[in-house]
């Protein structure tokens, strides 16, 4: 399976609303990544349409595969493996994804690997830092996932806390149309925060178990937000972004440090789309005063792309695990490996 280039991996990422193939030559040398967005269709609707958003991927699939492989100066024939996102996401826009890897991995006679979206998250950091190696500590923070947990090998790790409701980039997108602000609200909050001052006092979004929870924040934010409206009292949307970004993201840092020294872990890797947020790479970034390595993906890895389903393909294939079959199918509620369990209390 190997050639003077290398393990090329294919990567195909169909989650939400943006369609993205990359080729990753040994899991962490990205050749091309090629990403159709949906963001101006969906915009208009104030959110991502699940129909639109199929439909949408089945128009464009095939062009951006054939672009990634012009990008990539390679041709179909040299791709020796395939990485698919199949869950977890919105079904339809999965499906799309799941049945062009099958019927391209069919006709290549080549493994096809099956990626959960979120474990291509954790992959991004292996294309931006090369060296980076386990064990570490990682902080997950998506639009549908928010988790901590314990990495002890590639492709292996223990969830140690996670989100009990809303997930902190949904959380985001709830209070952008709270504010009225455009979709996606995550990017927006961020511009204006950068303007403001946290001066309003929202709940933490920790738990006394160790988990995080954000809908008291969410529902915190409605009720300043409502009572302002009340008594026309002008909202200063500056200060409320930045207020309500710090209560969002503070805790997230804090329990990863906690995490981290509970294993005597000197590492903490960010990935998923909120780690592109100015103000959780700053609170980040300041930890390496106190003597902990940071890692964060670069920009264009932190949201959807393929390379990340590449580099996660890649290393699955790599230790060992069974390439799927022609009966793999979606599955929209996919959740992380592994949970807390008593051996690490």
């Amino acid at each position: 399976m190997t050639n003077d280039k290398g393990i090329l991996t294919l990567g195909i990422e169909t989650s939400c609303d943006e369609t993205s193939v990359s080729v990753v030559r040994n899991g962490n040398y990205v050749l091309s990544n090629v990403v159709a967005s949906q963001i101006p269709i969906h915009r208009v609707f104030g959110g991502v349409v699940p129909e639109v958003a199929s439909r949408n991927h089945i128009d464009v699939i095939d062009d951006v595969t054939r672009q990634a492989i012009i990008q990539a100066g390679i041709t179909l024939g040299d791709i020796d493996l395939i990485g698919v996102t199949y869950g977890a996401g919105l079904v339809g826009a999965l499906l799309v994804g799941v049945s062009y890897a099958k019927s391209l991995a069919q006709a290549l006679n080549v493994p096809l690997m099956a990626v959960n979206h979120i474990e291509g998250h954790l992959c991004a950091n292996y294309i931006t830092h090369h060296t980076l190696a386990p064990p570490f500590i990682s902080l997950m923070t998506s639009g549908g996932h928010t988790a901590i947990s314990l990495v002890e090998h590639k492709n292996t790790y223990t969830t140690l806390c996670s989100t009990v409701d809303d997930a902190v980039g949904e959380a985001f997108d709830k209070v952008a149309r709270l504010l009225g602000l455009p979709y996606p609200g995550g990017p927006e909050i961020d511009k204006l925060a950068q303007q403001g001052q946290p001066k309003i006092v929202f709940p933490s979004v920790l738990l006394r178990n160790g988990n995080f929870s954000y809908s008291g924040l969410k529902t915190a934010v409605a009720n300043y937000i409502n009572k302002c409206n009340m008594t026309n009292t002008p909202i200063n949307r500056e200060d409320l972004c930045a207020s309500f970004t710090k209560s969002a993201i503070d805790g997230l840092i804090d329990r990863a440090v906690s995490c981290a020294n509970k294993f005597s872990i000197r590492s903490i890797v960010l990935s998923g789309g909120v780690s592109a947020n100015t103000y959780i790479r700053q609170r980040a970034s300041q930890l390496t005063e106190q003597g902990y390595n940071i890692y964060m993906p670069q920009l264009c890895y932190c949201t959807d792309n393929g390379a990340m389903i590449a580099s996660c393909a890649y290393y699955m294939y790599i230790y060992g695990q069974q390439p799927a079959d022609l009966s793999l199918n979606a599955c929209p509620t996919l959740k992380l490996r592994g949970e807390y369990v008593k051996k690490h209390q």
